[in-house]
């Protein structure tokens, strides 16, 4: 194997590891995305247990 050859090997290689990389980094945010969406999803059903209370306007006499 010449230098070129050799550096064509590492490039490569190179390459085959940064594309390990980026999958691992892609799929770390992908599971912290998920869970964000749970706790926001979880949030709502809290949220959407709760009754719905008029708010107060100006024109409301019992407001004050």
């Amino acid at each position: 194997m010449d230098d070129s050859e050799a550096k064509s090997a590492g490039r490569t290689e190179l390459a085959s590891d940064l594309s390990e990389i980026v999958a691992q980094c892609a799929a770390s945010n992908l599971v912290d995305f998920a869970a964000q969406l749970s706790g926001l999803a979880e949030d709502l059903k809290a949220l959407a247990a709760r009754p719905i209370e008029p708010m107060p306007t100006s024109a409301d006499p019992d407001a004050f």
